[in-house]
């Protein structure tokens, strides 16, 4: 894992080096075992990276890297894990270099130039984001992966093309003048984050997942899609696959455990978080199957009700013989890491499990360089609850009138979230939900939806009106307003994870994962995103993804040949803290300074008045507005540290 930045200049006069050290520099955290610059004068382009040491120890993995050929030359972050395939390839092919070291950034180059960018792309297994430099073609290509595991981003600054692996690169070139844009702060206090492909700030972009980027100096930028999950999804829903339920479990099995196989390959220390779920405690048994020695796990709890996975991450530990570190987190180191957030997300971010995300990469970081973790296995086996609750909704309410429907959600918010909580608490565990009062109010409030569309947009919203606390703005709009995804995935419950792949997954989930586990230069691996993975699940029936209102139906049958199923079969908790409680207690008073009225009318982008109405009801207990909050004040805090108000 690394970190990589860069300079275009059509014009060719502005002066690169010293511009592109102070870039690279920002990025350190990304790569603390190196750096390396490299910039043509004649063609205005500069490329800097900052290396963060996982395959090929040696200098001869250094960056930025020409191809043998010298056509072309790359900056990149991330890890191709099918790299000695390729290898093998190209010699097969009579194109293979006289290499100078084992890194699968040569064997990448190599393949650039013996198949072009585009096919070799289409090969590669892995994350990735990379910066090449096509001398020949004078062009500058940009790269994502195929899920957006890796971040990059792109932009004009006075005439200059800028590009970095996150955007406090951009803050230290001279010609970058930030703005927020109204309208992608309207997208965020809706997500909680900022969708692609907007950025937070004018005139700057994210790179989306599958797709390449080209430049030439005196030419717009030129995105091109090279995998596009809109029509996997489709193709697999059309058609899917006639397995049986044992075919289909063994197929997994294998699939899944190549996966994991390939990103267990390193020259540093390797683990694995473990949460005790389904998706990490998977990731962790396979790692396990193919280790010949204990495979470190870690995790991380709280002395919190509802809120401590440390057991169960420690029983499944115990059964699969791993080499097994949990730490105990109290709220003051919690509290410790919520001011340094914004150094982090360089971008305001809302999701409150970044804090233990980031506390439970340190503390693997002080074992380990890589870690293997289990995200996504949400999004691609259908794990979130609001799949199977809000398709069953949608099919049971959709024919009833809508002031019926409306009436019905009059009648639901009369209970309490804590009274919805005690009388749920007795549900059957396979139906049973963490903060159940929580998302019945949430479901109450989507019942009057004239659509299922809108419904979904409902169940993801925080802020239900954001133009109303970003006043005069327009919002970006998103995949999440294309009525076009109907005719790719005509299903409900399909397309709202199809949705949430396209969009929470990369900006959110991944976004998460990435700046926590680099802000420790940890390098963390993502199994359940091989793209061979994604595919296969969307070729399959619902029935083997959701069955008897339960989602990872799959994953949970192959977990099923590791761990016994009573230690990972219990309501699904997600990875949080009490931010609620937080904010009303021992976070008050930081809290209260960036809410106050004088602090959210400083720039004129909020409206302070449904802010602080929401604060009120917050505080007064009649209402949970934890949500809507920490939008707020994460985007305060960032704004603090980074202005561009």
């Amino acid at each position: 894992m690394c970190g990589l930045t860069g300079i275009l200049d059509p014009r060719g006069r502005a002066p690169l080096a010293e511009s592109l050290r102070a870039m690279t520099d920002r990025l350190a955290h990304r790569g603390p075992d190196g750096d390396g610059l490299w910039h043509d004068a004649a063609a205005g382009v500069a490329l800097g990276h900052r290396r963060l040491s996982i395959i090929d120890l040696s200098p001869a993995g250094a960056q930025p890297m020409a191809s043998a050929c010298g056509r072309y030359t790359i900056v990149y972050n991330g890890e191709v894990y099918n790299a000695e395939d390729l290898r093998r390839d190209l010699a097969a092919a009579g194109a293979a270099p006289d290499y100078r070291g084992h890194s699968d950034t040569e064997v990448m180059l190599a393949a650039f130039t013996c198949w072009g960018v585009r096919a070799t792309v289409e090969k590669l297994i892995g994350m990735f984001a990379f910066a090449l430099w096509d001398r020949e073609e004078r062009c500058l290509v940009l790269a994502r992966d195929r899920l957006g595991i890796k971040p990059l981003y792109w932009g004009d600054a006075g005439g200059l093309f800028l590009f970095a692996s996150e955007l406090k690169s951009f803050h230290a070139h001279p010609a970058f003048r930030p703005e927020v844009d109204p309208a992608a702060l309207a997208a965020y206090m809706r997500y909680n984050y900022v969708p692609a492909p907007a950025s937070i700030y004018k005139d700057v972009f994210k790179l989306e997942p599958g797709c390449l980027l080209f430049k030439r100096a005196d030419q717009p930028a030129r995105v091109e899609r090279y995998w596009d999950l809109r029509r996997i999804a489709h193709d697999g829903q059309s058609a899917p696959r006639g397995l049986s339920d044992q075919d289909a479990v063994d197929e997994a099995d294998a699939l899944i455990g190549d996966a994991v196989k390939r990103r267990m390959v390193a020259d540093v220390p390797l683990g694995a978080f473990l949460s005790g779920g389904i998706d990490s405690s998977t990731v962790a048994a396979l790692m396990q199957a193919h280790s010949d020695v204990p495979v470190k796990t870690f995790s991380i709890g709280f002395d919190a009700d509802g809120y401590d996975e440390a057991p169960h991450a420690a029983a499944v530990a115990r059964h699969l013989g791993t080499d097994h570190t949990e730490l105990y987190v109290d709220p003051g180191q919690a509290l410790d890491v919520i001011p340094r957030l914004p150094d982090f997300y360089d971008e305001p971010f809302a999701d409150s499990s970044q804090i233990p995300t980031y506390l439970v990469s340190a503390l693997t970081r002080q074992h380990v360089t890589v870690a293997l973790s289990g995200d996504g296995g949400d999004e691609v086996f259908a794990g979130y609850t609001r799949y199977a609750w809000g398709d069953l909704l949608r099919r049971r309410t959709g024919r009833i009138p809508r002031p019926l429907r409306a009436g019905t959600a009059r009648m639901l918010h009369c209970l309490s979230e804590d009274s919805w909580d005690r009388l749920l608490k007795n549900l059957p565990v396979a139906r049973r939900l963490s903060h159940p009062g929580q998302k019945v109010h949430k479901l109450a409030d989507v019942l009057a939806q004239p659509d299922d569309m809108a419904l979904f947009r409902r169940l993801i919203t925080a802020w239900r009106d954001p133009a109303a606390v970003v006043p005069g703005a327009v919002e970006t709009p998103t995949i999440a307003w294309d009525d076009s995804v109907r005719e790719d995935v005509p299903k409900f419950m399909e397309r709202m994870q199809l949705l949430d792949s396209l969009m929470y997954l990369p900006d959110d989930i991944l976004t998460k994962v990435d700046r926590a586990s680099m802000a420790v230069s940890l390098e963390a691996r993502v199994p359940l995103l091989d793209h061979r993975v994604v595919e296969f699940a969307w070729s399959l029936p619902r029935h083997m993804r959701v069955r008897d209102g339960q989602g990872k139906w799959i994953l949970r049958r192959v977990l099923d040949r590791y761990v016994p199923r009573q230690l990972t079969e219990r309501p699904k908790m997600g990875f949080g803290i009490p931010v609620d409680r937080w904010i009303k207690g021992p976070l008050r008073d930081w809290a209260e300074d960036l809410l106050s009225p004088a602090a959210l009318a400083e720039g004129g982008l909020l409206d302070p008045a449904p802010i602080r109405h929401a604060w009120g009801e917050h505080l007064a207990g009649t209402r949970n507005r934890t949500t809507e909050l920490w939008s707020v004040l994460m985007f305060q805090a960032w704004r603090r540290r980074w202005g561009g108000a």
